[in-house]
């Protein structure tokens, strides 16, 4: 029990990543950044096509204004989920350059609330037409 090596000791700790010039970014987060962009880019996206399904591919419900009222909302909706993406990429990769808040989760609220918001006004539809 006295010398010899100790099996418990910790462990040798990660090396640091090495470091690049004066501003440099991890390309880890970067990327991070970008798929996060293309998910904002996909989500809006589905909101479009499912506007524009609605507006061209339901059947004919009894108030054809109500249905492009419920398309347009939803192609609006996918134009400024890709608008908030964008905002948050280029907020995000200018703090990532140089220092400062990230950006917080109002626009995630804006979005969750937008998909419940357009869930119930499908569901006002559906029952008022049958």
């Amino acid at each position: 029990m006295g010398g010899g090596s100790d099996a418990s000791a910790a462990p040798n700790p990660v090396p640091p990543a090495p470091a690049g010039p004066p501003g440099a970014i991890d390309a880890r987060f970067t990327l991070a950044a970008e798929r996060t962009l293309l998910a904002w880019v996909r989500t809006a996206l589905g909101f479009m096509a499912a506007g524009m399904a609605i507006v061209y591919l339901a059947p004919d419900i009894d108030s054809p204004v109500l249905e492009l009222i419920l398309g347009l909302v939803l192609v609006a909706l996918g134009c400024c989920l890709a608008l908030i993406g964008a905002w948050r990429w280029r907020r995000t990769m200018r703090v990532l350059q140089s220092g400062g808040e990230m950006p917080g989760p109002a626009q995630i609220l804006f979005v969750v609330t937008a998909i419940v918001v357009v869930a119930i006004l499908i569901a006002v539809v559906v029952v008022v037409q049958t």
